[in-house]
């Protein structure tokens, strides 16, 4: 991932600072936001880069809120990012200004998963890719995700999660992009609907992010 942030960073002129980013990422307590998840999410947003026929520079700020999206993660939603795109503004002191803020930017985005910049709907398109993964990887998913919030009783968790499938599932539009539609909207929906089938009603709960 080192590798990743430096060759993004130098496209931007800047020097590699990758900071703790690696180790960040190496942190027990993640069983789904963690560095297999990242690197996905950068794959999948080089995925829609190509398809969206983005500029080196726009790849390049893309790449890095890819990678520091989550880079502070202690299953607070809203803390957790708005970290995160300090973080990022810690660590790229060396690139122009506007591209290290539209980078932190990026990353604030995916607190409502809403914006109206082309970017953040590439990072947040492929941030929810897994949505559309096979079965077996989305099953994979799922299990991670609630042992991420495992301090959370059955009833509570199943709560909560079926609160946060069921507003994505209403959602007209899943995800922004059109290519991004094409690859994953459909699977997506599978996968949600048939979780929540696997959910027991319990009282309203944490709203566990994707």
């Amino acid at each position: 991932m080192k590798e990743i942030w430096a060759e993004a960073v130098m496209a931007l002129g800047g020097t590699p600072d990758s900071g703790d980013l690696e180790t960040r990422y190496a942190e027990p307590h993640r069983r789904y936001h963690n560095t297999t998840h990242v690197l996905a999410v950068v794959r999948d947003a080089r995925t829609l880069a190509e398809h969206l026929m983005l500029t080196d520079e726009e790849r390049a700020i893309l790449t890095l809120a890819a990678c520091a999206h989550d880079v502070i993660y202690d299953g607070r939603p809203g803390e957790d990012e708005r970290a995160s795109a300090q973080w990022a503004r810690d660590h790229l002191t060396d690139i122009r200004p506007e591209h290290a803020e539209r980078v932190a930017d990026l990353v604030l985005a995916t607190i409502t998963h809403e914006s109206a910049d082309p970017l953040a709907h590439a990072l947040l398109d492929a941030d929810l890719a897994i949505l559309g993964a096979p079965r077996a990887d989305y099953d994979e998913y799922r299990i991670n995700v609630r042992a991420e919030y495992a301090r959370y009783d059955d009833a509570t968790w199943s709560a909560g999660r079926t609160r946060v499938l069921r507003s994505l599932l209403d959602r007209k539009r899943l995800y922004v992009t059109e290519p991004a539609h094409r690859l994953w909207d459909a699977g997506a929906r599978a996968n949600m609907v048939r979780e929540l089938r696997l959910l027991s009603p319990g009282p309203a709960g944490p709203a566990a992010r994707p």
